[in-house]
Order: C-alpha cells, then sequence, then structure tokens
C-alpha cells in the first residue's frame, strides 16, 4: 500500500478545555529581546490518542524537520469526510473585481501602459474567499459581516446566493462603504490594483448585532473561521466575545490574525498565518528553521491556543502543537504559472515543491481546509497535508480561486 511519510502524533481533538494563565507580556531580558512570556487563557487541547506506526518514512530534502506519515487510503478517507460540514465564516467580506484588458503602447501623459478594456469579472474576497473554498469543498457556509448599502454590497449579497449561502448574518451598514479591490490585468500581468475601503471600527450596535447572529447560530456549526483583514468588522471585543462564546459551546474556533491586532485572538482553538506575520508578531525576521520554530512556540503561549500553522508560500507550511515538543513540516506541492490561468483548471502537478508564482487566496484554502478537518475530526497532521495539498491546487489558478474535492483528492493522489 502507497504511503507518505507524517510522524507519529495524537488525534486532534478540541474537546477538552484547559486554562492557562492571564495573558503574556514582553520578556525584557538581555538576549531575548520580543520574545513572549507564556500566556495562559481558555483554550481547546487535543486528548492523545496513539497511532499505527508509519509503513514509510519521508523527510524533506530543504532540511526541514521530517513530514507527516499517513496510509494513502486513510488519507483519501479523511478527504471525502470534509463535505457537508457546517462552517461559519466571520470577518472582512469584500468585492474582488478584475478588469481585463490589452496594453501595447504607452500613454503620453505618463510613462505608464494605456490598458484596451477587454471584459471584467468579480468575486467574493476577503472572508468571502475562505467562504467559497468552503463551499466549493462541499461545505454548508453561514457568512457573518457587515457590508455597505451600495452597488459593491449588492453584488456581494447577490454571490452570496449565487454560491448558496444564505446571507441572513451579513449585516447591512447605510453609513460603510463595501470594500472592493480591482485589479487591472493586462496580458495576463497585473498593472495596479485599486482599493476602496474604509477601516473604522463597527458601531457598538452593529458589533451587538453581529454577535447575537454568531451567537444563535454556533449551536449547528461544526467550526468558526475568523477571518481578519483589518477593515473593521474584527474588533477587540467582537474577537474576544465571540472567541468566548465558541469556548463556551465547544465549538472550535480558527482564527487568520491580523499584525494590528497582538492581543485580540486568545483562547482561538488555531491560529493560521503567514510567515511575515508571524515575523511581526515575534518582532523578528524569520530566515531559518530554527528562527520559525522558536516563533511557532513563542505563538502557541501567545495565543493560548492549541496549534499555530505558519503557511511559507514556496516552502509548504509548519505546524506546531502545543502537545509536542517539535513543529513538523509539509512541502509545497506547488508550479509555476502566469495571469492566463485565472479561474481555469490547475496544471499538472506530477511533481512537488515547485517554484510559486502567485499565492493569492493560498492561505485562504489552507485555512477553509483545516477547517473543515476539525469540524469533520481529521488529525491535526493529516489535515495540515490535506490543507497543503489544497493550496497547491490554488496557486495553480492566479487569482483569488477555490479548489475542487475532485481536484482535491486529485492531489492526494499526486502526493503517493
Amino acid at each position: 500500500m502507497a504511503s507518505i511519510a507524517i510522524l507519529p502524533t495524537s488525534f486532534a481533538r478540541f474537546a477538552k478545555r484547559r486554562d492557562y494563565e492571564k495573558p503574556p507580556q514582553r520578556c525584557n531580558c538581555e538576549g531575548c529581546p520580543g520574545q513572549f512570556v507564556s500566556a495562559r487563557v481558555p483554550a481547546y487541547v487535543k486528548q492523545s490518542f496513539s497511532t499505527r506506526r508509519a509503513r514509510k518514512t519521508y523527510t524533506s530534502s530543504l532540511g526541514h524537520p521530517p513530514n507527516m506519515t499517513v496510509d494513502s487510503r486513510k488519507l483519501t478517507r479523511f478527504a471525502k469526510a470534509l463535505r457537508g460540514r457546517r462552517i461559519g465564516v466571520a470577518g472582512d467580506f469584500m468585492l474582488d473585481r478584475y478588469v481585463w484588458g490589452s496594453a501595447t503602447r504607452l500613454s503620453p501623459e505618463a510613462p505608464v501602459p494605456v490598458v484596451d478594456f477587454v471584459n471584467e469579472s468579480q468575486a467574493l474576497g476577503g472572508a468571502g474567499n475562505v467562504a467559497r473554498n468552503l463551499v466549493a469543498l462541499g461545505a454548508i457556509v453561514f457568512p457573518f459581516g457587515v457590508v455597505g448599502e451600495d452597488l459593491e454590497g449588492h453584488a456581494i449579497r447577490s454571490l452570496f446566493d449565487e454560491e448558496g449561502m444564505a446571507a441572513k448574518g451579513v449585516v447591512v451598514d447605510p453609513s460603510r462603504v463595501t470594500t472592493v479591490k480591482t485589479r487591472i490585468v493586462a496580458k495576463h500581468h497585473q498593472v495596479v490594483r485599486i482599493d476602496r475601503e474604509r477601516r473604522e471600527p463597527l458601531s457598538r450596535a452593529l458589533e451587538d448585532r453581529l454577535v447575537r447572529a454568531i451567537k444563535a447560530a454556533l449551536p449547528q456549526l461544526g467550526a468558526l473561521v475568523l477571518s481578519d483583514y483589518d477593515k473593521g468588522v474584527v474588533t477587540d471585543t467582537l474577537a474576544d466575545r465571540v472567541l468566548t462564546e465558541c469556548h463556551r459551546r465547544g465549538v472550535p474556533a480558527l482564527v487568520k490574525p491580523k499584525t494590528s491586532r497582538l492581543f485580540a485572538y486568545r483562547g482561538a482553538s488555531m491560529i493560521v498565518c503567514n510567515l511575515k506575520e508571524a515575523g511581526f508578531f515575534v518582532t523578528r525576521s524569520l530566515d531559518d528553521d530554527e528562527s520559525v520554530e522558536q516563533a511557532g512556540r513563542s505563538l502557541l503561549a501567545h495565543f493560548g491556543c492549541s496549534a499555530v500553522i505558519i503557511t511559507r508560500g514556496a516552502e509548504g507550511l509548519t505546524v506546531f502543537e502545543d502537545t509536542s515538543p517539535k513543529g513538523f513540516h509539509v512541502s509545497a506541492t506547488s508550479s509555476e504559472i502566469s495571469y492566463a490561468r485565472v479561474g481555469q483548471a490547475g496544471v499538472d502537478r506530477s511533481a512537488h515543491g515547485r517554484q510559486v508564482f502567485d499565492v493569492t487566496g493560498a492561505g485562504d484554502t489552507v485555512l477553509s481546509v483545516l477547517a473543515l478537518s476539525v469540524a469533520a475530526r481529521v488529525p491535526i497532521r493529516e489535515a495540515a497535508v490535506l490543507a497543503n495539498a489544497g493550496a497547491g491546487v490554488v496557486v495553480g489558478k492566479l487569482g483569488t480561486s477555490t479548489v475542487t474535492p475532485g481536484e482535491l483528492f486529485a492531489a492526494v493522489r499526486d502526493l503517493m
């Protein structure tokens, strides 16, 4: 039987609670600037279950810690278990708009290309891209956010309908401008991006309304994703109230944090961030495996969570668990492509660990697959392999794209 490499581990169960100490303080000792002293906050921890010894072991050629080991049939079974899960997505929903054209000349007014319009398209962005990924993988998704009473806000609500998502949890604020990111693309190259947004925090009345909607839905959810893009919806108080309620009801909460809120997400079950964000949190650059390892352990203590996943672009991702003394690494499974493939099927991926040309939306795919895996009680390490495989598909479709179950199954087969 085919197998891929993963170290023996415990099953990820977010059923048992443990209390930690008060919020962490920065250590001022000479020689460890920026380090976090351990934190103690309410968090879900995993119950340990031993797993079979792997038949075959694989060590990353990049020099990372050894990857996981899992039976191929078991991994496929886990991938099939993701369908039909009920997941909530709360955060900053926005509209991703693409303006497509061709450019063959420079403007006489300035040294910039003149783009001749061909067509345009739009899709859910921000937290909406997480929701799209979940729907594409067969989940039942409940979005929670705020949009403006404008054409773009109406477009977002229409896209919810097209994706089969009930928008009851999306509040309309007449005083708010819906966030829109417009990308102008000429000859498969992005020329410029134009952002239209307001970042003021929600009013207390709107926050209360949104929190009530989330609380009412929690009993029917397998997991909740908090996707923060720093557009004003996820305030410190909203994050605290929602995570506290998730804790009380036993609903796993996965958070994509924003660097402007260092102390807002304590008590989350899982934190998913990229290398740049992780480096910001620990106030130092992460240039090698050792620095990433130290950052992962520090973030586990800081957020008081069960797991921290750091996505590393072309180098895949690294996972840290509160029950394991060392992190483990999953190598990238991506390929080099161009803007000509936006929205198209993924490219051939018969080789692994290749160069990533653009990772737009790949982090959202990782977050989506992990959320479904937690809801389906998939062990964390196997969940990481699935999430990494999904991300490898998405980077083959430039722009904010999604992965289907069929594409995920194919990517899993390619790992064997």
